[in-house]
Formats: C-alpha cells, sequence, structure tokens
C-alpha cells in the first residue's frame, strides 16, 4: 500500500518537486512489489497532481524531469488498467513535450509498441487513443523514431483510426502522425501497402464542395500526404498502377475542381507519375494532356501561379519521351500552350519555356513552325532580355537556340534574325554555363552554314569573333567549348569581313597553340580550321599571309 502522506496532493512548486520525488518511490517500490487496486488509484490521483501543476506552471515540468519521473513512469505504459494508462500518458506527455534528448530516451526505452498498443488493444477508447496520438506526435519526427515504428503494426492501426476519425481535430492529427512517418521509406510503402491513398482520397471527395476553413485545412493536409506518398519511386509506381490507381483515377476530378488546392494536387500528382517514360506514355494515352490544358486555359488571366507552374511541370514531364512528342504534337499541344504567352509571372515563364523546348527537342517541323511564328520570337526576344529573372532569361535563350538546332532551316534563320533574336545567341555563347554555351555555338554554327548573308551584320557588330577568340585562349574554358567555337569559326570563314578580323587579331597563332591541346578532338579541329584558313590564304591576295 501507498503511505497517504506520499499521495497528498499540493501544486506549489516546492510541493510538486517532492510529490515528484515521492512518485518515483512508490514507483520504484511497485516494480518489487506489484499493484493492487488500490495502489492503481492512489497513483492515478497522484499522476493527478502532477498534471496540474504541470497545466499551472510549465517549469515544473524540470523538477519532474529532475526528479527521474518519466522513466519511472514508462512501466505504467504496460498496465492493462486503462484509467492508469490515460493518466501515465498525459504525464510522460506534457512532461516530455519539446524535449528532444528525453524524446530519444523514451525511443530508447522501447515506448513506441506500448502506444501501438494503445491503439490497438483500446481503439474505442477515444481519450485513451487522443493520449496516444499526441506522444506519437512529438516522438514520429525523430529519425529513430521512425525506424523503431516501422517494425510495429502503427500504420495499419493509425490508417484505421483515420477512417473512423469523425471530427477534424482526430483527422489533423492522424495526418500529422502519417506525413512524418511518410518521410521514411519503409513506412511509405506500409502507408501504400494499408491503401491509406484510398482513405484520403474519400477525405477530398467527402469536402469537396465545403468552403468551411475546418475543411479545407483538412483537405490541404490530405493532398500533401497525397503527394508525399508519390515523392518514393516504389511507392509512386504502386499507387500508378497502369493508369488505374485509386489517386490517378481521381485526378480528372482534381483538375476540373473549383478548389486551387485539388487543381495543384491533380497537377502535382501527374508530374511525379511522370517520373519514367512508361508513366508517361500511359497517361498521354488515357488523354490527360489536354484536362491539363483544359486547367491552364482557366488559369491565363490573373490565374493562380503555382497551378500554372505545377501544370506546365507535369506537361514537360510528359514531353519527354519521343513518343510522346510526336502525339502530343499531333494533338495541337505547342500551338494550345502558346496561350500562356501572355503570362507575366516568371515561374510560369519559365515552365512554358521549358515545355516548349522539350516539345521541340529532335522534332524539325515542330521547330520550323515555331520559329517563324513572329509572336512568339517577339515574346522570346523580349524575355532574353529579362533582367529580374535569369531562370527565364536563360530558357528564352535555349528556345531560340533550339528553334536553330532543330529546324536547320533558312526561314527560321530570316525569322530569329528579324526578330532581333541572333544578337541574344551571341552573347549566350559567353554564357557561365558550358551547356549553353555550346548549344548557343552550335546554332550559330547551322544559322551561318545556312544563310550567313542573313546573320553576317549582326555577328559583326556583336563582335563574334573577338568572343570566339577569348574563349580559344582561355585556358580554363572546356574541350567542348573550344571544339564547338573552332566549328563556327569554319562557318564564318566564308565571309571576307570576318575573314579580315580574325586577320588582324591574329587568330592563326592561337590556332596554332591549339595544335598541342591535351584534348585530341580540339586538336583535330584546330588543324581543320588552320587547313581551311591555309585555303584561304592560297586564293587570296590580302588575308591569312
Amino acid at each position: 500500500m501507498v503511505p497517504e502522506e506520499l499521495i497528498k496532493p499540493t501544486v506549489s512548486e516546492g510541493a510538486s518537486i517532492c510529490h515528484a520525488e515521492s512518485l518515483c518511490q512508490h514507483l520504484e517500490c511497485l516494480k518489487l512489489c506489484g499493484v493492487d487496486g488500490e495502489d492503481e488509484k492512489r497513483i492515478q490521483q497522484s499522476l493527478n497532481v502532477v498534471l496540474l501543476a504541470i497545466d499551472e506552471d510549465k517549469e515544473t515540468r524540470k523538477p519532474c524531469i529532475d526528479a527521474g519521473l518519466v522513466l519511472a513512469l514508462v512501466p505504467l505504459l504496460q498496465s492493462s488498467d486503462q484509467e492508469l494508462l490515460l493518466h501515465a500518458g498525459r504525464a510522460i506527455g506534457r512532461i516530455c513535450y519539446d524535449n528532444n534528448d528525453l524524446q530519444e530516451r523514451l525511443v530508447e526505452l522501447d515506448v513506441l509498441p506500448s502506444l501501438v498498443r494503445i491503439l490497438t488493444d483500446y481503439p474505442d477508447n477515444e481519450t485513451l487513443v487522443r493520449v496516444g496520438l499526441l506522444a506519437l506526435t512529438n516522438l514520429a519526427d525523430l529519425e529513430s523514431a521512425k525506424e523503431a515504428l516501422s517494425k510495429t503494426m502503427v500504420v495499419e492501426q493509425l490508417v484505421k483510426q483515420l477512417k473512423r476519425a469523425e471530427n477534424h481535430e482526430r483527422v489533423e492529427m492522424i495526418i500529422e502522425v502519417l506525413q512524418m512517418l511518410a518521410e521514411n521509406e519503409h513506412l511509405k510503402m506500409q502507408l501504400v501497402d494499408a491503401c491509406v491513398q484510398e482513405t484520403l482520397c474519400g477525405i477530398l471527395q467527402r469536402l469537396q464542395d465545403s468552403s468551411q476553413t475546418e475543411d479545407m485545412c483538412t483537405m490541404k493536409s490530405s493532398s500533401d500526404l497525397i503527394v508525399s506518398l508519390l515523392l518514393g519511386d516504389e511507392s509512386m509506381q504502386k499507387l500508378f498502377e497502369d493508369g488505374c490507381g485509386v489517386v490517378y483515377q481521381n485526378i480528372p476530378s482534381w483538375l476540373s475542381s473549383r478548389h486551387t488546392l485539388l487543381q495543384m494536387t491533380g497537377a502535382l500528382a501527374i508530374a511525379n507519375f511522370a517520373r519514367n517514360d512508361t508513366n508517361c506514355v500511359r497517361m498521354v494515352e488515357l488523354g490527360i494532356v489536354h484536362q491539363l490544358l483544359d486547367l491552364l486555359e482557366q488559369h491565363v488571366e490573373n490565374g493562380d501561379v503555382s497551378v500554372q507552374h505545377a501544370a506546365l511541370s507535369a506537361l514537360r514531364n510528359l514531353a519527354i519521351p519521343v513518343m510522346n512528342k510526336v502525339r502530343m504534337l499531333e494533338e495541337g499541344v505547342a500551338d494550345r500552350i502558346q496561350m500562356l504567352l501572355r503570362s507575366e509571372m516568371p515561374p510560369v515563364q519559365f515552365k512554358l519555356l521549358g515545355t516548349l523546348r522539350m516539345l521541340t527537342d529532335g522534332r524539325a517541323e515542330t521547330a520550323r513552325i515555331l520559329g517563324q511564328d513572329s509572336k512568339l520570337l517577339s515574346r522570346l526576344v523580349q524575355w532574353c532580355d529579362a533582367k529580374d529573372h535569369v531562370g527565364v532569361r536563360g530558357e528564352a535563350n535555349r528556345l531560340l537556340a533550339s528553334l536553330l538546332r532543330h529546324s536547320k532551316s533558312q526561314d527560321v534563320v530570316k525569322a530569329i534574325e528579324q526578330a532581333k533574336g541572333v544578337k541574344h545567341l551571341v552573347s549566350m555563347t559567353t554564357s557561365e554555363h558550358a551547356i549553353m554555351q555550346n548549344e548557343a555555338l552550335i546554332a550559330l554554327a547551322i544559322a551561318s552554314a545556312i544563310n550567313l548573308e542573313v546573320v553576317e551584320e549582326t555577328f559583326k557588330e556583336s563582335e563574334l569573333v573577338s568572343i570566339l577568340h577569348k574563349v580559344l585562349q582561355d585556358e580554363s574554358m572546356g574541350p567542348e567549348v573550344k571544339y564547338n567555337s573552332m566549328g563556327l569559326l569554319c562557318s564564318l570563314i566564308d565571309s571576307d569581313d570576318l575573314r579580315k578580323e580574325m586577320e588582324v587579331m591574329n587568330l592563326k597563332e592561337t590556332l596554332e597553340k591549339l595544335r598541342t591541346h591535351s584534348n585530341s578532338n580540339v586538336v583535330k579541329q584546330a588543324n581543320k580550321v588552320l587547313e581551311i584558313i591555309e585555303h584561304f590564304s592560297q586564293n587570296s591576295d590580302h588575308f591569312f599571309p
């Protein structure tokens, strides 16, 4: 039996210290003596005093910790008495709140299986389940806890609780725990295997016509969890199920919803499903592209930037497989997507440019058509001057280069020159990114080989030869950039004026030095350019003597 003096109620700080110490002593005795009904009642009374003290003054948590109360309480979580479980769980939760060291210690003491047991053995005890959920909320963010929980049935129990949850607070609490668990790949797959996605889709369907704040919060957390499940490759593929998974089946209704939150969820789901070619081809077959375009059309004027960004990301991913490019272009995607040219939102502009570039990649006819579209070219040139968004400026330049590279069309060369786009490609050759430099160099080489006369004046005004000379002299420049620079020079030699510029800046000397370069391709290209120069010098009175 517990002496009466050990459980005399008090809420003063000094008394709460003594009370915590007394309770610890008693709990130590229980390990040796066992617990009878009267002791359980007195323990509950004593725990109530501790809880009352903590509620009135948060500083009393430290005396409880110093007294070792938490560790002494842990064994009580093995009790079959629901009232005792309730009081012990509450006390541990409140004392350990926001204390990472103690929380880690609880995981080490294997307290998590006891919390899962509460959900398993007492699923109908709403108050006790709430205490268990609160404890999991405090612990589940720890990596050690996730690892430990992956070896329990916690996911199965939480999904069961989510299915039966009727009030907003309970749903939010469970989803908060599930969101933390979904950060672990093993638990993510357990969630999918437990069909949490079906429950989440059901919640979204049930609340989709509501505008109440609480319901919107629940929709947001449910949507976020669905997207989290899609971030893992294995879980994403299982959710897709060749387009038959419940998440994919719900996408059309989300995209057509009046809630931008659900529209965003649908677009993000497509973008994540489109992480491999097989899924991309299947989704295009199922007609998802035009559903995305329908969504984008809703947001052209004063629309939601995030939704447009997500939808364009999805379209870009879908356009990666060659098979999809053909089908999407045949269905008029390139034409419909240009409606977004009016957008003044940099994130939308950025994604739009990337999507168009992906559609033209390797598609000569598309590049030829788009490369002569005066409205598109005018907008691209405008974005090439974007001062406040480096990404938009870079993507605009890359699309211009792509139109030239893939069309190889004299008409496209003329159109881009008339739109004042060639000078931007010359500037692109000085980019700090080698991939952009190479794209520009190849595009300009193609343009000059097709119709040097059209671009010659711009090349002179933008001092292209001088830029190329500097590139060849720069020892830090990569071999591929040097190689492509010399490839462009081969085309420029056909111009008397540009060839004269090469002579004035003594380009031959620089090329001679490159004959000893460590890269064999650079050496071959240098020799090739020198041979062409030698050919012209033999047939000219004043160039390259």
